[in-house]
Parts: C-alpha cells; sequence; structure tokens
C-alpha cells in the first residue's frame, strides 16, 4: 500500500494537487483512491490496510447503496418464506423512512456516526420513537444480510446500539422504556370487569376468549372448532392466521398449547356454536351451497375474520360502552368531550390475562408460578416471560406473609 502526490495543471493554468492512495484489496484487485488533503489520505491508508489485512475490506466502488442492499434483504426474507406482513413491513421501512434519507449513500460509507444522524433525522421528520427504533432494527437487518454478500464489512447499527449498551444510553433507554404498568398497558380487574359487561353480540365470545386465554389475536382468528374441547374444558392452538388470512403454524414450538378455559366461557362458546356462521366448502349440482362449522370466531361468510375488524367494530366500541375511555381534551358540535377507548390494541387483553395468571388468589388472580405462565402464554422461553412479566410477580418477603412463615416453622 502507497500513498503519492499528484499534481497537473488545468486548462486555466491552475496547478491542482491530490494524494492518491494504491493498494490491492482482499480480492486481489488494484484500487486508486484520491484524496485532496494527504491527512486524509493517510487515514485511509491506516484503516484499508488494517481491512484488507483483516480480510472485511470492501472498496466504495465494489460496494452497493442502502437502497441496492434493500432490495437484496427483501429479496432474501421473499425467498425464506417469510409471511406477507414481514415482507410489506420492510418495503414500507425502506419506501417510507430508509430510501429517503439514506438510499443513495454507499455502504461503506454507513459509519456509526452516519447512523447517528439517520436516526435524528427520523426523528426531526416526525417520526415517533417506536418506529425509529422498528427502521433502525430494518436497518441493521439489511446490514447483516449485505455482510453475509460481501457488500459491507460492518454493521454500524450494531456497533452504535452495542456502545448504548455499554454506557449510559443503555440505563437511559431502560428507564425511557419502563415496564408494563397496570392501568397504563394493563387493564385493571375493574375495567375488565366493566368490559365483559358491556359485551354484545358476536364479539362477546371472541373477546371474552381473548380476556380469559391470552390468546395471541392471529390465534384466536385462526382458531377452529375441532379445537375447542367443552367436556375438559381447554382450548389448543395449534394454527394462526396472518394479516393476509393465511393459515400457519404458531410464532414458535412453543405457541402451540393446551389453555384450560373458565365455566364462564365455555357457556358462551356453547352459545355461540349454535349461531357461529358456517363456511361454504362446496356446492350441490342445483348450485346449493354445502356448508360447515369451521373456525371459532369468522366473518359473516364463516371466512377469517381480519385483525382491524375486531378492533375497529369490537374491542374499541366495547370499551366506550363500558366506560373505559380517556378524554382527548376535545369537544364535539354540542360542546360534549369527545372520549376515545384506553386500549388501542387487543395485546392489552394478553397483558391482563398474564397479570390474572400472576396475581394472588386472595387478589382475584390465578397465583400460578412463573413456568406454568411461560406455557399459558405461548413464549419461546421463560425469559421473554420474566422480561416482560417477572415485576408482576410477588416477592414474597412483605411484612405479613414473613409473619406467617415464621408462625409456620417456629409454631
Amino acid at each position: 500500500m502507497s500513498i503519492r502526490k499528484r499534481t497537473w495543471t488545468t486548462a486555466k493554468g491552475e496547478e491542482k494537487t491530490a494524494w492518491v492512495v494504491d493498494y490491492v484489496d482482499t480480492m486481489g484487485t488494484r484500487r486508486l483512491k484520491t484524496f485532496t488533503k494527504k491527512k486524509e489520505a493517510d487515514a485511509f491508508a491506516s484503516k484499508a490496510d488494517v481491512e484488507v489485512r483483516e480480510g472485511v475490506h470492501v472498496a466504495d466502488s465494489a460496494s452497493a447503496t442502502v437502497k441496492q442492499a434493500g432490495a437484496f434483504w427483501i429479496a432474501a426474507g421473499e425467498s425464506a418464506g417469510l409471511e406477507r406482513s414481514s415482507i410489506d413491513q420492510r418495503k414500507r421501512h425502506m419506501a417510507l423512512h430508509v430510501e429517503p434519507f439514506i438510499g443513495a449513500t454507499l455502504l461503506s460509507r454507513m459509519t456509526v456516526p452516519a447512523v447517528r444522524e439517520f436516526e435524528d433525522d427520523l426523528r426531526k421528520n416526525g417520526r415517533s420513537q417506536a418506529m425509529v427504533r422498528k427502521v433502525l432494527g430494518s436497518l441493521g437487518a439489511l446490514f447483516s444480510d449485505a455482510q453475509e454478500r460481501g457488500l459491507a464489512t460492518r454493521n454500524p447499527v450494531r456497533d452504535m446500539r452495542g456502545a448504548r449498551r455499554r454506557g449510559k444510553d443503555r440505563q437511559a433507554d431502560r428507564r425511557q422504556k419502563g415496564k408494563l404498568k397496570v392501568g397504563l398497558d394493563i387493564p385493571t380487574p375493574n375495567e375488565i370487569k366493566a368490559f365483559v359487561g358491556a359485551l354484545q353480540g358476536r364479539w362477546r365470545p371472541l373477546l371474552m376468549t381473548a380476556v380469559f386465554t391470552g390468546m395471541r389475536s392471529s390465534e384466536l382468528r385462526g382458531l377452529r372448532w375441532q379445537d375447542v374441547d367443552f367436556d375438559r374444558a381447554e382450548i389448543s392452538v395449534h394454527q394462526r392466521a396472518d394479516d393476509y388470512g393465511e393459515i400457519g403454524p404458531p410464532k414458535s414450538s412453543a405457541g402451540e398449547r393446551t389453555i384450560p378455559v373458565p365455566p364462564t366461557v365455555v357457556r358462551v362458546l356453547k352459545e355461540w356454536k349454535l349461531a357461529c356462521p358456517r363456511r361454504t366448502i362446496a356446492r350441490t349440482d342445483d348450485g346449493s351451497p354445502v356448508k360447515e362449522l369451521h373456525y371459532v370466531f369468522p366473518t359473516g361468510s364463516g371466512n377469517i375474520e381480519s385483525r382491524s375488524n375486531i378492533i375497529k367494530r369490537g374491542f374499541l366500541p366495547t370499551q366506550l360502552a363500558a366506560g373505559v375511555s380517556i378524554d382527548t381534551g376535545k369537544t364535539d358540535e354540542e360542546g360534549k368531550p369527545i372520549l376515545t377507548a384506553k386500549y388501542g390494541g387487543l395485546h392489552a387483553l394478553r397483558h391482563f390475562y398474564a397479570s390474572w395468571s400472576i396475581n394472588r388468589p386472595q387478589e382475584g388472580g390465578l397465583g400460578l408460578p412463573p413456568k406454568v405462565v411461560q406455557e399459558r402464554l405461548g413464549h419461546s422461553s421463560i425469559v421473554m416471560t420474566m422480561d416482560t412479566y417477572g415485576h408482576l410477580f410477588p416477592r414474597g418477603d412483605n411484612t405479613e406473609e414473613m409473619a406467617s412463615a415464621e408462625r409456620s416453622l417456629l409454631g
């Protein structure tokens, strides 16, 4: 690797000077890179020399842009058979958030400072903190794919996050993210009582089941009658429906599970089975439809219900009817306050089921141990359960419990 000075005269008679780094890359190809200042050439030569020796150097001319790498990343997901919703999310993140800011930037030019600047630009242009976090996750996955293809030497997103975890930013992120709070993220028992009391029509059996099983919305939408055992008062999860109505296996092997249900849910589902829409499976010679019971919570035609329909027509209106709402601070034409549902997504009911499973029996809960809670929720590991809900488990060392334990031991 060498650095040489290049001097030439322009057509106007001006003398120009540049510094050229001459080196051979990891593939044995000779490369020339020009700089206006010698200190810039020296810095690049030092860095490139180390990268070439480590076998991780990629020249700018051999690098791809972020947009091009994004196309490879999306194609890789499609080839791997990812769900359409996952592929669509990749496409949205690229088209709406990545390409407008850094799409034309070479991967070799994306450093930790460049990623930090991109992060700041997203915030300045109105992206929420949650969206910024998701987009950076996508960008990190894009770089991992590019590294495997030899288009990038490092993953600056991973490097930035690693530095934050090692520094004070890790504590700040934890404080910002916080823990799930009852009454804020998790419905309170009184809110659930009011919610259940307000359930009506076709949404009553679905949302009642969600409250008392903690099933994911995709699992509820893909639930079949053959998976409901009235005699044993159990519901088995064997499949789920994605956002496009396509049936697939649970999120993980742990997602395939059996959940006991209380008598109220059994009674409600028995009543619902008599009125449940059936789907058409064939037609007779005269064109009459042949129908059968299949999905437990289908559309009016017996097919898979959409997630948005459940939320907009069932979950949110029921909260408003139950008084589980918050004041927006706005008023309508008659001067009445405009209210909105307190919890935006069905996952709030899953959070409640987890807290109900954890709470002590004397507090109206089931008092289940962590491992059983993990199995009921279908988490892939106990770590996931404890990271999400560990702070809800009783400590077992308050004054009353300590006194009771002492009396038991000493008589």
